[in-house]
């Protein structure tokens, strides 16, 4: 009978840390890859004139954020967590405030942008954001508003990911600017909605914390 395959030495390693310890070096992790594809999302962004790009590329910047706020806050009281929670829900709101402004300029001069590289730099943030969102969703209960923050962030990043492969096949199809313009307002809408779950999560944490 073949002997069981024995686990990677690294989640060996990581499953006999304490779990506290295997949160931060989660979201340390989580916060270098969402760090490293902004910089090429961006870049990308900006070379073809892509809404839903820009829009994503600042998602991902925010996103190194969060993480970094819940790696700094891991080790405070459930209070101060809890207000660091809903601290973290404006900020899940600012890539949608920069899409709108972007989506406005674009409206004043329309343009498809490249369809390839749209999809090919939208399947490369797909990736990422799987891969976050799997690692966090283990811990998307373990502190509060926190985790569930970046968590949540992550999980949409990945599903405006597949709106925006889809956008740059609409955009072959059509050469209309209107694919990667109304993707990018999606993605707005979906860090509203990130928003309003991670504070009402807060709030509740925070009261009960403190009653």
């Amino acid at each position: 009978m073949a002997a069981e395959a024995q686990p990677p030495a690294a989640v060996e390693f990581m499953n006999h840390l304490p779990r506290d310890d295997r949160l931060r070096r989660t979201v340390r992790l989580v916060a270098l890859l969402n760090l490293a594809y902004f910089g090429v999302e961006f870049a990308v962004a900006v070379s073809i004139g892509s809404v839903s790009l820009f829009a994503d590329s600042i998602d991902f910047l925010e996103d190194a954020s969060v993480n970094g706020l819940v790696l700094a806050a891991l080790a405070w009281s459930a209070p101060r967590r809890a207000v660091v929670g809903m601290t973290l829900a404006g900020a899940l709101l600012v890539p949608g405030i920069a899409t709108l402004w972007t989506a406005w300029e674009k409206l004043m001069a329309p343009a498809p942008p490249d369809a390839a590289a749209l999809m090919l730099t939208g399947a490369g943030a797909l990736a990422i954001n799987l891969s976050c969102a799997l690692m966090l969703a283990r811990f998307r209960r373990h502190a509060g508003s926190l985790t569930r923050a970046a968590f949540l962030s992550a999980r949409n990043d990945a599903i405006a990911n597949v709106a925006i492969i889809a956008a740059g096949l609409a955009t072959h199809l059509t050469m209309s600017a209107w694919p990667d313009l109304i993707v990018g307002l999606g993605i707005a809408a979906l860090n509203v909605d990130a928003a309003r779950e991670v504070w009402q999560a807060a709030r509740a944490e925070h009261r009960a914390a403190v009653g």
